[in-house]
């Protein structure tokens, strides 16, 4: 059986490495009479203005005039705007006055020069603000006190092999979405295949019941799939970080879906005060690989099962070589849930720490 997709890396997200190939899956057997053959397409790992009518999330938090966030805030993953460098004049250097000597006009002199200096400083301040308004939204942009949601309480009975797709800095646990905000989701429908919608809300269902985390389903976009991606898009999707994007695509429109790939998804990251917080992601579908297993009942679950596992990368979820986990890298027919391993680390990642100042 060919592999499911490449082993998800290490940090962003979307810029995924090429397909691996694994060894045939002796789980994988075909359904009866269902027509889905016993192998098919792996999938891998990698991640508008707002409508006038876009209403905030009602789970709290800081206004849009909040303050912006610390220069000396560390960036990872994705450039997410061209920042071509530069910035206002310097302002002019004022030599020392000299001892003695005719002085008249020395102090007009004094104040013109001072107007000077603090109209280029309120000149430079501005500038620089409005870089940095630039390259990140407000922080905290709908940030509670509280998680909006837990893992399931019977997750603490689930054990079993997982991985993550990134650690923090310190090691002290994995990347994760913010808890405490909820995961917003647009999809670009185009060539999605009949009940396309249907596997991707069922997805976003089975992530969110197994993590605790709140997705919010912004409705429709043009936005298309790229390997940069952009985490913050002011001008399509107002001041907040750019939502999850889902696609349906193919390999001409997206080479990583060249070859057996059924889909990638992925993150991208953002570290302040050493915490790193998911901020956006991106699930892409080959809607050639997936169509044909729609068309049938028992298909249909397995597809669910690939974008589910290609959703699960989304919020930090890594491969594991147990072909009994949904994570396994080559596709089991008979494995189209999250089973113990698979629950265990997603309820991990829904235990993140709340980052109100990203």
């Amino acid at each position: 059986m060919s592999a499911r997709d490449a082993a998800a890396p290490p940090t962003w997200v979307p810029a995924p490495v090429g397909p691996r190939a694994h060894a045939p899956s002796a789980a994988g057997a075909a359904f009866p009479d269902s027509g889905v053959p016993a192998s098919f397409p792996p999938h891998r790992a990698d991640v508008a203005p707002l409508p006038a009518s876009f209403a905030p999330y009602d789970g709290g938090g800081t206004p849009l005039t909040a303050p912006p966030p610390d220069p000396a805030t560390a960036w990872s993953g994705p450039r997410p705007g061209a920042w071509a460098g530069g910035g206002p004049p310097l302002p002019p250097s004022l030599g020392p006055v000299a001892v003695g000597g005719h002085r008249r006009g020395r102090t007009s002199f004094l104040v013109v020069a001072a107007v000077v200096v603090a109209t280029l400083v309120s000149g430079a301040a501005w500038w620089v603000n409005d870089q940095v308004a630039r390259l990140s939204p407000p922080a905290g942009f709908e940030e509670a006190a509280l998680p909006l949601g837990t893992p399931p309480l019977a997750s603490a009975l689930d054990a079993g092999p997982h991985t993550f797709t990134a650690m923090q800095p310190d090691g002290s646990g994995p990347v994760a979405y913010s808890p405490c905000r909820p995961i917003h989701y647009v999809v670009r429908p185009d060539g999605a295949p009949p009940g396309g919608d249907v596997l991707i809300r069922t997805a976003v269902q089975r992530v969110s019941e197994a993590t605790g985390l709140r997705f919010v389903e912004d409705g429709t976009t043009t936005e298309g799939p790229t390997a940069d991606r952009p985490a913050y898009q002011p001008d399509r999707y107002g001041r907040r970080w750019a939502p999850v994007l889902f696609t349906w695509s193919d390999a001409q429109e997206t080479p990583g879906l060249a070859g057996d790939v059924a889909g990638t998804g992925g993150s991208a990251s953002v570290t302040v005060d050493g915490l790193s917080v998911y901020v956006t992601g991106e699930v892409t579908l080959d809607t050639a690989e997936l169509a044909p297993l729609v068309a049938t009942g028992d298909g249909t679950a397995v597809a669910i099962g690939v974008v589910t596992h290609e959703l699960a990368h989304v919020v930090g979820l890594g491969h594991v070589d147990d072909p009994t986990q949904l994570m396994y890298p080559s596709t089991n027919l008979t494995v189209t849930s999250f089973a113990a391993g698979d629950r265990a680390g997603l309820a991990t990642l829904g235990r993140g720490a709340c980052a109100p100042n990203v």
